[in-house]
């Protein structure tokens, strides 16, 4: 379970909040990154604990992250471990998530030499035994609301009459800028008109993703995004942010429909998907 206040043990527990240890930071900070696949959390976390840490490097403690959305999810952690990698299917979270990491006790701890404990204790340490499989310490919780990557806030749509074509792709400074000669091109009289604009989408996707790699690989054909710097031109570093929070690595100029494949969330399967219920329903 996820403590989201304080707990009462039947002995000192380190927490944030804790009046038990002298020193009770155990912090944790989690960023989340995904692809079409999978969902992976990166973590750091700070742990104020002397004793705790080497409970944790000697193997006599074991750090457990807890991931709730509709269930509660457990991963035990190497000592080194800073990523838990989910796949989309075992895990939703389209609803508010909770993470908190535990440090839990593999076998009897005595807390004779525990050094960290508030004066309080010090008459009675020698007499704490705090048994296996117990909670030693809990993190505080870090919330997420859903996945935050949004393609589409890539986007920007305009009316222009005086087109000599239908529709327009522009890459701005800030945006992928689709003009439109005619509304009716928006299927905005339509269900589901955002979806209707996917081939837009991809099109502006597909135009934005090779200038970038233009502007950012020495060979103009190939960007490994672990290597460069985070770029300066504003849709630029969109793009970059973007690609990797869905955990793409490098793109190509080969890769790019794989890539759009990656970071827009099945865009032509909606769009597909969307068409067929149409075509069934007579719109």
């Amino acid at each position: 379970m996820i403590y989201k206040k304080d707990a009462n043990f039947p002995y000192p527990v380190l927490t944030n909040s804790s009046k038990s240890y002298t020193a009770s930071q155990f912090v944790l900070e989690v960023e989340l990154q995904e692809n079409v696949h999978h969902y992976q959390f990166d973590f750091t976390y700070e742990l104020d604990s002397d004793f705790m840490n080497e409970l944790l490097k000697n193997g006599r403690a074991q750090a457990i992250l807890i991931i709730q959305s509709k269930d509660n999810k457990f991963f035990r952690l190497d000592l080194n471990q800073s990523s838990v990698k989910i796949l989309k299917s075992r895990i939703s979270i389209s609803n508010r998530t909770s993470i908190q990491l535990h440090i839990q006790s593999k076998d009897d701890i005595a807390f004779t030499d525990n050094e960290d404990l508030s004066a309080f204790y010090d008459q009675f340490k020698e007499d704490l035994v705090v048994p296996k499989h117990s909670i030693l310490a809990y993190s505080n919780v870090v919330m997420f609301e859903g996945s935050t990557t949004k393609p589409l806030e890539l986007f920007e749509k305009k009316l222009n009459p005086n087109l000599k074509s239908a529709i327009k792709i522009e890459l701005g400074h800030e945006t992928i800028v689709i003009q439109y000669r005619s509304e009716e091109f928006q299927f905005n009289n339509l269900p589901k008109s955002n979806t209707l604009n996917n081939p837009y989408v991809y099109a502006g996707m597909h135009a934005a993703l090779q200038r970038f790699i233009v502007n950012n690989g020495e060979d103009h054909e190939s960007v490994d995004l672990l290597e460069i710097d985070p770029p300066a031109h504003a849709l630029d570093l969109k793009l970059y942010h973007l690609m990797r929070k869905k955990m793409v690595e490098e793109i190509s100029i080969d890769t790019i429909d794989e890539v759009i494949y990656a970071i827009s969330d099945k865009m032509i399967e909606k769009y597909t998907s969307v068409v067929k219920g149409l075509i069934s329903s007579g719109s």
